[in-house]
């Protein structure tokens, strides 16, 4: 589905928009089993590590460039992090329980396309403490996004 999207930026009702105080959304598309949203990346701008909540996905990069630092927990042992550079037309699926973080490390802007089944609900914010992987918020769909 995000390499569909990826595939018509004619048919975005909008054109991706760059914002200098934090990275730029816009949902293209919602279904009950489904959602499409595009976003818009500056150098040094990125998300905190989250999870979606029990929903599956995917992302795919548009133009530019970014990073995802993926969170992986081995048994008995601290979380790691484990960072992959994804250039223009790679991509990634996720299960329901993937943690990460996306950054744009890059000196160029970025733009991706994510999408997520079933619609996301909630996300969890996280850092990774002394004792391990901490809950720092959950944020609610249609109040905090």
């Amino acid at each position: 589905m995000a390499q569909q999207f990826a595939a018509r930026p004619d048919q975005w009702p909008v054109a991706p928009r760059f914002s200098p105080r934090d990275r730029w959304y816009h949902r293209l598309a919602v279904e009950p089993d489904h959602e499409v949203w595009l976003l818009t990346w500056l150098p040094g701008q990125g998300t905190e590590l989250h999870d979606h909540g029990g929903s599956a996905g995917a992302f795919l990069v548009h133009s530019g460039a970014l990073v995802e630092d993926t969170v992986s927990i081995p048994a008995g042992s601290s979380p790691r992090i484990v960072g992959r550079e994804l250039g223009e037309g790679a991509g990634r699926r996720f299960g329901t329980h993937h943690i990460h973080r996306i950054v744009n490390r890059s000196t160029r802007p970025a733009v991706s396309i994510h999408a997520y089944g079933p619609a996301l609900t909630t996300m969890t914010k996280y850092r990774i403490g002394a004792g391990g992987l901490d809950v720092v918020t959950v944020e609610q769909a249609g109040v905090q996004w």
